[in-house]
């Protein structure tokens, strides 16, 4: 007799990523990838140079659990200076496999079933599944596009009794949105007011444009002790594969995530910890190069998307571009994406895996131009092949 099959309810309430489905899809397709939010470019030679010798050292065993002592010495220098965070890399830092198990391993760590988190939508899809996974209830607050502006209103009534934590993405994935220093101190005064925590995911905080500033929660007043915040490598060193990430909190909650992490992954990959420890000691000129080059990134796919008939939202941060298909077709997002990218098209992420209510997206589609100004360029050329120009 074959086995009764049954998955967790909790695995049964959600679906695998539509993000990488798409780009699944997209090799499929033979297409142009601007799903994915990983470059199609080089990480940088000096950092996969410190890896080889890494691994040619034998740093291949186990590192310490909570992180390579020269990799968190190294973050607590590059936090310290850039985020304003004083660091204790000793009591603070955990590294963990990406931003992405840093995340589910401090909701692990500081919720309990009933919980509540407030969240901003859209969002980064992970954040769905990491609450079912940790037993909490997500409180939905809407960023209002264009600017993807919030309403102090909304933001006070999702807080109540049962709030645990918000969630705090800046720079913004999906929307490019860097919140404003007011936007942070009116989320620091509900914080303290009802007692809550702030876990902040600022993996694009290199990533800005316009003059925009970089503000982390944790410096303001009264929100070091109750801030966990999130980075890594991913991003700003063009190294998604890697999968280094790290969480900074005080110490009591910095034990409880350590815990957590420890029987999720037991430990970030051991030679790729001490290239990352070289790779943050970078000069200055290396991160306003990065900036620039994005910057030059997002115009011209911004003028492709505007050329060929798409509303597009110019983020402020990150490297992704919404935009409103609706003056495009009358089909629903999902139905859009994957004719565009049929047969050699332009991959792209249905607006719909941003919100809870997937009707709230189905105008909307998400670009990635986290890629080689070739590949932007020949996007750009299948746009205007599959759409026309305006």
């Amino acid at each position: 007799m074959a086995p009764r099959i049954q998955v967790s309810t909790k695995a049964a309430r959600f679906q695998e990523s539509v993000i990488r489905e798409m780009s699944r899809v997209c090799a499929r397709e033979r297409g142009v990838n601007l799903a994915q939010g990983f470059p199609d470019f080089a990480a940088p030679l000096p950092m996969k140079e410190a890896a080889c010798r890494a691994i040619g050292a034998d740093h291949n065993q186990y590192a310490v659990t909570w992180g390579a002592p020269r990799l968190r010495a190294a973050i607590a220098v590059r936090t310290s200076a850039y985020n304003r965070i004083p660091v204790d890399p000793d009591r603070d830092v955990t590294v963990c496999c990406g931003a992405t198990e840093a995340m589910i391993a401090a909701l692990l760590a500081v919720l309990d079933p009933g919980d509540e988190v407030v969240i901003f939508e859209p969002f980064y899809e992970n954040y769905g599944p990491d609450c079912i996974l940790s037993g909490a209830t997500p409180r939905m607050v809407r960023l209002h596009a264009p600017d993807w502006s919030l309403d102090e209103r909304a933001l006070r009534a999702a807080f109540g009794p049962r709030t645990r934590a918000i969630v705090v993405n800046t720079p913004h994935n999906p929307t490019g949105k860097v919140f404003a220093r007011a936007e942070l101190e009116l989320i620091a005064r509900l914080c303290i007011e009802h007692d809550c925590l702030a876990i902040t995911d600022e993996i694009y905080e290199y990533i800005l444009y316009d003059g925009t500033e970089h503000v982390s929660l944790a410096t303001l007043p009264g929100m070091a002790e109750r801030t966990i915040t999130i980075s890594g490598l991913s991003k700003t060193w063009s190294a998604t594969g890697w999968r280094i990430g790290w969480c900074i909190a005080p110490p009591p909650l910095a034990g409880a995530i350590r815990k957590v992490h420890d029987f999720l992954t037991v430990g970030a990959p051991a030679p790729l910890q001490e290239a990352a420890a070289d790779a943050l000691a970078f000069p200055q000129s290396y991160f306003d190069d990065l900036a620039r080059d994005y910057r030059e990134r997002r115009d011209l796919l911004a003028a492709a998307l505007r050329q060929t008939g798409f509303g597009v939202h110019l983020p402020r941060g990150a490297y992704y571009i919404m935009t409103d298909i609706s003056g495009l077709t009358r089909k629903d997002d999902v139905s859009f994406a994957m004719e565009l990218v049929s047969q050699g098209g332009v991959a792209c992420v249905p607006g719909s895996s941003f919100f809870l209510d997937p009707a709230d997206g189905r105008a909307i589609v998400r670009f990635c131009f986290a890629k080689q100004r070739a590949t932007l360029e020949r996007a750009a050329v299948v746009l205007r092949e599959r759409l026309g120009a305006r």
